[in-house]
């Protein structure tokens, strides 16, 4: 395992706990935290926390609320897959509500998860052949 950000380790600090509390153990948020920190290498969370703090920050984090478009359709969703590709980041969205890839009338093709690869910016490297790009990444605010 290994976290690219503090967002992203504290994402994964709040899975474990919640995984944990499913089978009975109940951790603190602290512990959560301590527990990440040495499953990254790190002696605690503090050593950890100043080591993410100097690293370029990934735009992006695993379980991230994020908007967008898809194929020119809008969406909102949360990232449930992401690696780092060098400059650019492979990432698995899931929609809130199924998006129509199709702009046809006459027939859909609805899509629930899409993949694809996004620079630091979010947007894919991939276009359609008018230019726009495939998927268009930004965090949703709430």
């Amino acid at each position: 395992m290994t976290v690219r950000n503090i967002a992203e380790a504290k994402a994964h600090a709040k899975s474990l706990r919640s995984a944990l509390a499913a089978d009975g153990t109940v951790l603190g948020h602290a512990q959560a935290l301590e527990l990440v920190a040495r499953q990254n290498g790190a002696r605690d969370w503090n050593t950890l926390s100043a080591r993410l703090a100097k690293a370029n920050p990934c735009p992006f984090h695993l379980h991230q609320r994020v908007q967008g478009r898809y194929l020119g359709q809008p969406f909102k969703g949360e990232i449930n897959a992401l690696s780092t590709l060098g400059t650019s980041y492979s990432v698995s969205v899931r929609f809130d509500e199924p998006v129509d890839t199709v702009t046809f009338d006459s027939f859909s093709n609805m899509r629930r998860v899409v993949r694809g690869v996004v620079d630091i910016t979010g947007n894919s490297v991939l276009k359609t052949s008018n230019g726009t790009p495939h998927l268009t990444l930004s965090a949703l605010r709430t």
